[in-house]
């Protein structure tokens, strides 16, 4: 009865091979055939013009297997099994211990060819039978290696992605992650009649889509007038980010390149009030409110950075066009100063 119940599930299985794998098995004659010869380990591949291969020991493993629609596998088990006929006139490759003979069967089954070759397998020994090629190629082995190419379900990965565009301790789902389906290679390892090792070792393509989250890092806070300014991340439409060396960030709409002066109380009919009413101060600038409407918050640095003013307010009047005037509180600030070009921060 267990000779028959093996022979139905091989029908079944069998009746499910695709074309393709039909065309490669033709160089087997018709039908697997129970024996109890086949003591070790087989594992066919190439059948199907890849590195797709899958390990039956049992007949309880065998009727997991749902479809053989591109693909034909065998294996025989340690105590009893299966064994595969290759048709009369066939070429075939042994390798085995580092040597290579070469046959041509007589229509007899792997196990009878290794015999009659010298070359059976011992009890921890398998044999890797691959018919991509010409001639079918054995090898006989205590450690075997190949390459499992199969189509899996994977559950979507999830990316996390800091950036200075949102507040700290915030984050934003800025892609939907979706289950999908790859195709994955595995390195897979045997010895000894035993699973070793499967290992991933590449992925061919895949549907699944990751989901993508922006966890904030902005710290708002106006930065101190020592923090230094160490990176600008700047948007398609000229909006940015200024992120310090604290982690404070600027959030800015614009950045506008202006012709910058400098002026003080006292000289060159500078006032000390300024035309919005408040005291001049450092972070005080004198603007085209045409321009720059008076009011506007800014973070000012020259182009080549070697000059810092910093956080600034337009609170001043009495230039034109695209230029500023920066108040320092001494006259000597000024003329060290002199007329630089800089770049100027539009914050929100």
């Amino acid at each position: 009865m267990k000779q028959v119940k093996y022979t139905e599930t091989l029908h079944e299985l069998w009746s499910r091979i695709s074309f393709v794998a039909l065309a490669v098995v033709s160089v087997f004659s018709a039908g697997l055939l129970f024996s109890d010869s086949a003591a070790a380990l087989y594992i066919l591949t190439g059948t199907n013009g890849t590195d797709s291969a899958v390990v039956l020991e049992t007949d309880q493993q065998m009727q997991k297997v749902s479809s053989y629609a591109s693909q034909l596998y065998y294996a025989g088990s340690r105590a009893s099994g299966f064994d595969l006929n290759i048709r009369a006139g066939q070429s075939v490759i042994i390798r085995r211990d580092g040597v290579m003979l070469e046959t041509v069967s007589q229509g007899e089954s792997i196990s009878s060819l290794l015999e009659r070759m010298d070359a059976a397998p011992g009890p921890l020994e398998m044999v890797l039978v691959d018919v991509s090629g010409q001639a079918i190629d054995l090898t006989v082995a205590s450690d075997l290696t190949y390459y499992d190419r199969c189509s899996e379900a994977v559950a979507y990965t999830t990316e996390r992605i800091s950036t200075p565009e949102l507040p700290k301790g915030t984050e934003q789902v800025v892609q939907a992650g979706s289950n999908g389906i790859r195709t994955a290679v595995y390195e897979v390892t045997y010895s000894g009649g035993q699973l070793v090792s499967r290992q991933l070792v590449d992925v061919e393509d895949s549907t699944m889509v990751p989901e993508k989250i922006l966890v904030g890092t902005a710290v708002e806070a106006a930065p101190a007038s020592e923090d230094r300014l160490v990176s600008v991340s700047k948007n398609a439409d000229g909006s940015g980010v200024l992120t310090f060396q604290s982690g404070s960030t600027l959030r800015f709409t614009e950045v506008k390149s202006m012709t910058a002066t400098a002026y003080t109380a006292g000289y060159g009919g500078a006032d000390y009030c300024t035309a919005t009413g408040t005291a001049v101060h450092v972070g005080t600038v004198a603007v085209d409110k045409r321009v720059i409407p008076l009011g506007t918050r800014m973070y000012i640095v020259t182009e080549k950075g070697d000059v810092v003013y910093g956080m600034a307010v337009a609170e001043d009047t009495g230039v034109k066009g695209n230029k500023i005037d920066l108040y320092y509180n001494t006259y000597q600030e000024c003329i060290n100063f002199g007329r630089r070009t800089c770049s100027v921060y539009i914050l929100e």
